[in-house]
């Protein structure tokens, strides 16, 4: 937190910093609400070469940031942490961790609805047990009604102002209140805020104590609103600056828990090794920057001081040294093609390793096992293999205010940034272990299905559909040509993707999983390299994502039942006929079709975009579209 307050307010999961409460995002504390603070504030000091902490090893996550930001950024690193809190909650692991700002800096006392800034005399600050951070809070001092002797309350004043280019400030009570003008009765006003409850911003009344001049919320909300605020202040309170160029975009008003406050941008890979490299040179390109700057005679003494090469024991120097070389040639020519590339494909080398004839050499981090399709599935899947051991590594590349970014065109939104200095040395990143399925759709199938859906009427609406979904949202704010249809996932993505939901809903029935568990990746490829695949996998920061349960579904038997359940269950929806017959018309821009949350639709964390682009009868006969079904019978 800030200089006053040091000590420890509560805690997350290393997850939850890729999707819900990373820099520059609120976090809410049981009495209070903290915004997570730039890069350029975190501290690693304490943790930079303990046994029990290491930077993430993942070239080519590494690689993708790299082309987003430049070679500046040399590491991937997990959140500060240090084992020992419930041991010693005094002790080092109480100064270690993610550093944090009370936001909105403007308190609300829950007794006489005084209403001032955090950094005003009127509120004090107590977090007293270290063994319960989560009882820390602000309270106010100066209030005259006092419950049991105990110093009433004050909570975060619960409305903000954001703009779509990433900025967030706190309200401008004062100039609210007071028309744009200054108090006539003193300097410094004393504000009181009356607030009855709800999400409503006509339950809220501001009022100056000095002058009496008082003034209602709701006129701040909406488009009429508008025009009673301040221009955008160009504001990072994350970074603890303004933007030097300024912000002439309209500010909206949001309040603390808004779901668009905060969207991450992220990136992920799955860690695969090379087809044609064996585990030494996995291993020693997933640590190139330890590895490659040591010359072989100094390998002996890396073997017991530099911590990457424990992972190297069971070689000689010799098979090091050649192995070493052989990355640095790989690495020499991939650069060389990649020089143009500002975001490399990230997909390719997983298809490739999970749709190659023969497995790679089981590693720590991934293990293949290529099983028998059942003859009742041959017309289904072309491929079927369990991936006993996965590894995926996220990393936090920037966040968006308002508007979500689209993981295929990132640039459509503005990126606020993550640190001061620009571009960062480290982006945040976590990692998470667990299984999966993955599952290759036979090509002949799909090349005839999309032959009979790709100028059918009902697709014809989804393209319509995503084509308005655009113009809605980012048309406007686009500089230069605007192509409507750009990355446009084509037909056989629809396909997979409702494929990929109906089975995971499935799933989550068969083997015990919770649905939020699963996660999705679908190979699709595009018109010129088409791809068939999907994998099914657990992604979670815990035990549960690796105990086997995923693997096992994809046994024979439990395939057959899985497949038969999931396709069977799909014709029906409680919410036919609404359901069945829903096609994106205008002026609607939601991008699915006989989709719903009865269904199709899954946790957000789960679908890879979103719960869009899904629609049962392009998977199984619904009503009158049996034409359209890839399957069309039942296994």
């Amino acid at each position: 937190m800030t200089t006053n307050h040091r000590r420890r307010v509560g805690s997350v999961r290393p997850s939850h910093l890729m999707f819900t409460s990373g820099v520059g995002a609120l976090v809410d504390m049981p009495n209070f609400s903290v915004l997570v603070r730039g890069l350029d504030d975190w501290n690693y000091s304490e943790v930079r070469g303990r046994e029990d902490w290491k930077p993430i090893a993942e070239p080519r996550l590494l690689a993708a940031v790299q082309g987003v930001f430049g070679k500046n950024v040399k590491e991937l690193l997990p959140a500060p942490w240090l084992d020992g809190m419930e041991q010693d909650p005094r002790g080092p692991a109480s100064r270690v961790g993610v550093p944090t700002v009370p936001f909105p800096s403007w308190l609300r006392c829950t007794a006489c609805n005084e209403l001032a800034p955090v950094d005003s005399r009127a509120f004090g600050f107590e977090n007293d047990k270290p063994r319960r951070p989560q009882d820390a809070r602000f309270f106010h001092s100066g209030c005259g009604v006092k419950k049991s002797g105990t110093p009433p309350l004050a909570i975060a004043a619960r409305f903000m102002i954001s703009c779509s280019a990433g900025h967030l400030d706190d309200f401008p009570y004062p100039e609210f209140v007071h028309h744009g003008a200054a108090c006539s009765k003193a300097e410094q006003p004393r504000l009181r805020m009356d607030d009855r409850g709800g999400n409503r911003g006509v339950n809220v009344e501001i009022r100056c104590v000095r002058c009496g001049a008082h003034r209602n919320m709701g006129q701040a909300m909406g488009q009429r609103g508008v025009r009673n605020l301040p221009r955008c202040r160009g504001r990072h309170p994350h970074l603890n600056r303004f933007d030097p160029q300024g912000c002439d975009r309209e500010p909206t008003v949001l309040t603390v828990g808004a779901s668009n406050q905060w969207f991450p941008q992220n990136l992920s890979v799955l860690a695969v090794p090379r087809t044609e490299a064996g585990e030494l040179e996995t291993k020693i390109e997933q640590r190139w920057n330890a590895v490659s700057v040591l010359s072989p005679t100094m390998y002996q003494y890396a073997r017991e001081h530099v911590p990457a090469f424990h992972e190297l024991a069971d070689w000689s120097d010799t098979e090091i040294a050649e192995a070493v070389e052989r990355v640095r040639a790989r690495k020499d020519n991939e650069s060389k093609e990649e020089s143009e590339v500002e975001h490399p494909d990230l997909r390719t080398p997983e298809w490739e390793v999970f749709s190659a004839p023969e497995p790679p050499e089981p590693t720590d981090d991934f293990a293949l096992r290529r099983v028998d399709v059942p003859p009742e599935l041959t017309g289904h899947y072309a491929d079927v293999v369990q991936a006993e051991r996965l590894r995926e590594v996220r990393a936090l590349i920037g966040f968006t205010r308002l508007d979500a970014p689209d993981p295929e065109d990132p640039d459509l939104v503005v990126r606020a940034p993550l640190a001061r200095s620009t571009p960062p040395q480290w982006v945040p990143a976590s990692e998470v272990r667990g299984e999966g399925v993955f599952l290759r759709v036979p090509e002949e199938l799909l090349r005839d299905w999309e032959e009979r859906a790709a100028e059918s009427h009902a697709m014809h609406h989804h393209r319509c559909a995503y084509a308005r979904f655009r113009r809605n949202r980012y048309s406007g704010r686009i500089p230069g040509e605007f192509d409507e249809m750009r990355n446009w996932p084509g037909p056989r993505y629809l396909a997979l993707h409702t494929l990929s939901h109906l089975l995971i809903r499935t799933i989550a029935l068969e083997c015990g999983y919770s649905s939020a568990n699963l996660s999705e990746r679908i190979y699709a490829g595009t018109e010129e390299e088409p791809r068939s695949g999907i994998l099914l996998y657990t992604a979670v920061p815990d035990a549960e994502g690796t105990l086997g349960g995923l693997v096992s579904q994809a046994e024979p038997d439990r395939l057959v039942r899985l497949t038969r359940r999931a396709l069977a269950e799909a014709r029906r929806c409680s919410s036919d006929p609404l359901c069945a017959e829903r096609l994106p018309e205008s002026p609607d821009d939601f991008l699915h079709g006989a989709a719903c949350h009865v269904c199709l639709f899954v946790s957000e964390t789960t679908c890879e975009r979103g719960n869009r682009f899904l629609d049962r009868r392009f998977v199984v006969p619904v009503d009158e579209h049996e034409n359209l079904a890839l399957y069309r019978e039942l296994p």
